[in-house]
C-alpha cells in the first residue's frame, strides 16, 4: 500500500501525559483503537511522558522513522519543552532517525463538537440560551495554555446561543470550577453546566465534578475520552506533520 509515495505509512507515535490512574492509559488505547479502525494501514503506537510505560524514547527504539503527535489538548510545557528535549537527545544519538513532529490536538473545532457530544449525553441541548457552560481544563503554569482555553470558550460562545461559555481551571490558575459556577449563578445564569476539557478520567476529573456540583452546577459532563472527534483530529495532526516534513525535504 502506498501513502504519499511511500510503500507503507509512517508510524504514528501518540504521546500522552501518563498517569498513575490506569483509566488514563486505557483511554489512550481506546482512542488509538478508533484511529486503527479509521486507518488500518497506519502503524499506531502509544508513548507516555510520565508514570506509565512505554516512554517516548522506548517507543522509538525500534523505529527509523515516525510521526510524533502529542495526545495533549493544549500546547504547554510538555509539548514545548519535554517532547522536543527527548527528540533532540534521540536524534543526536541516532542521526538516521527521522521524526515528523505534529501539533497538539487542541485547539480544534472538532474538540468543541466532542464537548457538545458529552454534554448532550448528559442531557444538555447544544446552544441552550438558558444554559451557561463552564469549560474546565486541568490548568497550567503556562499562561499561554490557559489563554488558549479561554479563547476556545469565547469561540464556542460565538458559535452557539449559550447564555455564556467561560473558562475555569482545576489547578495552577483561577477561576476554579467552583468559583466560576458561583459567579455565574450570582450573575443570574438560569442554569450552569460544566464541560471538562480533559482526555481521561482521574484525579482532575473527580475534583472538577466534586467542586462544581458543590457550587451549584446542575450537570458535569463526562471527559472527552474516546470520542470519534479526537481520533479524527489525531489523524489530521499526523497527516499534516508528515506532509510538512516531506514538503520541506523536497523544497
Amino acid at each position: 500500500m502506498t501513502w504519499h509515495g511511500r510503500e507503507t505509512a509512517v508510524p504514528l507515535v501518540a504521546v500522552a501525559h501518563g498517569s498513575r490512574d490506569p483509566r488514563a492509559a486505557a483511554t489512550v488505547e481506546d482512542v488509538l483503537a478508533l484511529v486503527r479502525r479509521a486507518r488500518p494501514d497506519l502503524p499506531v503506537r502509544a508513548a507516555y511522558l510520565d508514570h506509565t510505560a512505554p516512554t517516548l524514547a522506548g517507543t522509538l527504539t525500534e523505529l527509523t522513522e515516525a510521526a510524533v503527535v502529542p495526545l495533549l489538548l493544549t500546547e504547554a510545557y510538555h509539548s514545548r519543552v519535554d517532547i522536543p528535549a527527548v527528540l533532540a537527545e534521540l536524534t543526536a544519538r541516532r542521526p538516521l532517525l527521522r521524526v515528523h513532529r505534529g501539533a497538539t490536538l487542541g485547539p480544534h473545532p472538532l474538540l468543541v463538537t466532542a464537548l457538545e457530544r458529552r454534554l448532550a449525553e448528559a442531557g444538555v441541548r447544544a446552544g441552550d440560551p438558558r444554559t451557561a457552560v463552564v469549560l474546565v481544563s486541568a490548568g497550567s503554569s503556562d499562561r499561554r495554555a490557559n489563554a488558549t482555553v479561554s479563547g476556545i470558550a469565547g469561540e464556542w460562545a460565538g458559535r452557539r446561543g449559550w447564555w455564556s461559555v467561560t473558562a475555569a481551571y482545576a489547578s495552577a490558575a483561577e477561576p476554579t470550577p467552583g468559583q466560576e459556577v458561583r459567579r455565574l449563578l450570582d450573575a443570574g445564569a438560569p442554569r450552569v453546566v460544566v464541560a471538562p476539557y480533559l482526555l481521561a478520567p482521574g484525579h482532575f476529573a473527580e475534583g472538577i465534578r466534586r467542586d462544581a456540583l458543590a457550587a451549584g452546577a446542575e450537570v458535569v459532563a463526562d471527559v472527552l475520552g474516546a470520542a470519534p472527534e479526537l481520533a479524527a483530529v489525531l489523524i489530521e495532526r499526523y497527516e499534516r506533520a508528515v506532509r510538512a516534513t516531506a514538503g520541506s525535504a523536497t523544497a
